[in-house]
């Protein structure tokens, strides 16, 4: 009988425990036994897993987070701990590894397939970044939270005659910044694939102001840059992945505008607001989706794959593929929000 293995890691995110029912659901439909190992690559590493059932993933598709928690570890960090996941991996018997996570954990997935082992990718993220699927779980989630947040920080802008700047999250990508900007009808969007120009920023809200607006809400991915500058840092220290720790943006950006403009500037960080709590609909649907076609590749022994979002569709990618460059924001999709800038 088969035996399958699954592990999620990296940042949580809603729609983690969608995934986690639907593998153990169509795993048990196809005689499979499943295991779950706990708290990323971390688990396999230290031989942590717990047995996955029916009773097990009862009542957790509507919940956040994940039932088998995650961590940032990686394996290729320490010397010594790519040979534990294997002889971990090993001692389970497993047949295959459903590897649930973003450009990171996906890419030690890749480099462990490599190295003979049989994995099967399912992409998550909340900053929708990695190529070859059209969405990845999370990412829905997390713009309807942000554009409900920005939904009400206009009634306090208005009120208060104030510029407000909302920063959200995004790395290396802006996708939730546009996306929530455009929904929620920010009047500036700035983010990590364009430099930031102040001057262009500054002109913008005094634009609104010379026709009679008050206030202004200014959305700002936590990876944007100045012009010739860097990325604003919480601190130098780099994690496992050799990341560093990003915030400070909107706080920078708002001392800015205040200090060229004069109008009173507040910040709103949303910080992992956005990627906490239940998972909408969508997302719900399609970390099921992807969950089962997971399940169907190990049964196809179609390794090194990663399932994907193809228009409606749920294919498969290779793993090489779906890690080998980020997705970032088209720059026709950002001249389409700047029609609505100022």
């Amino acid at each position: 009988m088969a035996k399958i293995g699954i592990l999620t890691g990296g940042g949580d995110c809603p729609g983690l425990n969608s995934v986690i029912r639907a593998v153990v659901r169509k795993s048990i439909n196809e005689k499979f036994e499943i295991v779950g190992i706990k708290n990323g690559w971390k688990g396999l590493i230290e031989n942590d897993t717990i047995a996955l059932d029916l009773q097990s993933v009862s009542g957790i598709l509507p919940k956040g987070g994940t039932i088998l928690g995650t961590s940032r570890t990686n394996p290729y960090k320490q010397a010594g701990d790519v040979q534990k996941v294997i002889t971990t991996y090993k001692k389970l018997g497993l047949t295959a590894l459903i590897v649930v996570g973003g450009e990171d954990t996906l890419g030690v997935a890749t480099k462990l397939v490599n190295e003979g082992l049989n994995i099967v990718g399912v992409p998550k993220t909340i900053d929708n970044d990695l190529s070859a699927t059209d969405y990845t779980f999370g990412f829905d989630t997390a713009i309807n939270i942000a554009t409900e947040c920005i939904d009400r920080l206009h009634t306090t802008a208005e009120s208060h005659h104030r510029i407000i700047v909302v920063e959200v999250m995004g790395r290396h990508a802006g996708w939730i910044a546009i996306e929530s900007g455009i929904a929620g009808g920010a009047d500036v969007i700035l983010i990590p694939e364009v430099p930031i120009d102040m001057d262009e920023v500054c002109a913008m809200i005094q634009k609104r102001h010379a026709r009679g607006k008050t206030f202004s809400i200014v959305v700002v991915a936590e990876g944007a840059q100045f012009k010739q500058g860097s990325m604003v840092l919480k601190e130098q220290k780099l994690d496992s992945f050799g990341h560093v720790r990003l915030g400070g943006i909107g706080e920078t950006l708002a001392e800015e505008i205040e200090k060229r403009t004069g109008y009173e500037t507040r910040v709103s960080v949303l910080g992992h607001i956005q990627r906490g709590g239940s998972p909408t609909a969508f997302d719900r649907v399609l970390g099921t989706r992807f969950g089962v076609k997971a399940v169907e590749l190990v049964k196809e022994k179609k390794f090194g794959h990663m399932v994907a979002l193809s228009g409606n569709k749920i294919i498969s990618v290779t793993l090489e593929k779906a890690t080998g460059t980020l997705k970032t924001v088209d720059p026709e999709y950002y001249e389409l929000a700047k029609v609505f800038f100022g």
